[in-house]
C-alpha cells in the first residue's frame, strides 16, 4: 500500500527502538527487489529516488505508484536530495508520497525559507517532507565531516520555522566511500533527539559497519538511508558468476539488492514491525 514516509517513521519514532531501511531504488527492479523483502520481512520500506539519475520522473514515479499500492507492505516513494523547487513540484505531480527538500549548502536562512514554502505546498496534498540540517557530503575525509556535523539548537529552530515532517541530521557519516574509519557521534544524536520531537534521519550508511548503523537505529534515528552497498552486492554475485548471458545476470543483480535489503532490515531492527 502506498504511504506517506511520515507514516512509517511516526510509527517508528512512538514505538522506539529501530529505523526503517530508505534504500536508492532509482532503476525498476532495485523497487520491486525492495518491495519483495519488505513484504516478506513484513515491514515497510522508503524508495528512495534520486531525481537527476531519473530521465523520466513523471513515468518511473507513477510506476513505482502502482507496484507500492498493489503491495501488501507499506511503501512510500520519495524524491532524495530534491535541491530544486520545481523538482519537488515535478515529483508530487508524479506520485510521489515524500520529497526530500534538501537546502543543506544554502545559508541558514534562505534553507529555512525555501523548505517551509515547500512544506506548506506538499500538505496541501497530503505528501510529507524531509529537510536536513548540518551537511552530509560524499566520499568526505574526517575533517570536512567534522565541519558539517548538525547543531541541536539549530535542528530545534528549523523544524519548528519549516514543520517538515522528518529530519536528516549529520552525526558523522558521508555518503559513498568513507575516506578513514567511521564514527558516529551518538551524544549529539541524543542531543538531537531530546531537541525535536519528530523522526531523525540518517543518511550515509553504506561502509558504516552493522554495529554503529544498529546502535543508530536504537539511539533515536528512525530512517536510514542505503545506496553504495547495495549495489555493491548487485555487482558482487555478477562477478561472482562471470556472468555471458544479460538475462540470467539480470535475476543475479536482482537478488544481490534485495539481499542486502533484508540484511539490513534485520540490522536496522526493523522486521515485523508492521
Amino acid at each position: 500500500m502506498l504511504v506517506t514516509a511520515k507514516w512509517i517513521l511516526d510509527k517508528a519514532l512512538e514505538e522506539g527502538g529501530y529505523a526503517v531501511i530508505a534504500p536508492n531504488a532509482n532503476v525498476e527492479f532495485y523497487a520491486r527487489a525492495a518491495v519483495e523483502a519488505a513484504e516478506e520481512c513484513h515491514t515497510a520500506v522508503i524508495l528512495d529516488i534520486n531525481y537527476p539519475q531519473i530521465e523520466d520522473m513523471v513515468g518511473y514515479g507513477r510506476l513505482l505508484e502502482r507496484i507500492a499500492m498493489e503491495s501488501s507492505a507499506p511503501v512510500a516513494i520519495q524524491q532524495d536530495h530534491g535541491g530544486k523547487f520545481d523538482q519537488a513540484i515535478w515529483a508530487i505531480r508524479s506520485g510521489y508520497s515524500s520529497v526530500m527538500a534538501d537546502r543543506s549548502e544554502l545559508p541558514y536562512e534562505q534553507n529555512v525559507a525555501e523548505v517551509a514554502e515547500i512544506v506548506k505546498i506538499a500538505h496541501a496534498v497530503g505528501v510529507s517532507v524531509e529537510g536536513e540540517i548540518g551537511h552530509v557530503g560524499m566520499n568526505e575525509d574526517a575533517e570536512s565531516i567534522a565541519a558539517g556535523l548538525v547543531d541541536p539548537a539549530v535542528a530545534k529552530d528549523y523544524v519548528e520555522r519549516t514543520g517538515v515532517d522528518a529530519l536528516a541530521v549529520a552525526i558523522g557519516t558521508t555518503h559513498g566511500t568513507y575516506k578513514g574509519t567511521p564514527h558516529l557521534d551518538f551524544d549529539l544524536l541524543a542531543k538531537c533527539r531530546e531537541a525535536v520531537s519528530i523522526p531523525l534521519v540518517l543518511h550515509g550508511a553504506s561502509g558504516t559497519g552493522d554495529e554503529l548503523l544498529a546502535q543508530a537505529a536504537r539511539s533515536g534515528i528512525q530512517k536510514i538511508n542505503v545506496c553504495t552497498e547495495l549495489q555493491e552486492n548487485c555487482a558482487a554475485k555478477w562477478n561472482e558468476a562471470g556472468i555471458t548471458d544479460a538475462g540470467h545476470g539480470f535475476r543475479l543483480l536482482r537478488a544481490g539488492y534485495k539481499e542486502k535489503v533484508v540484511h539490513y532490515m534485520h540490522v536496522f531492527g526493523q522486521v515485523d514491525k508492521f
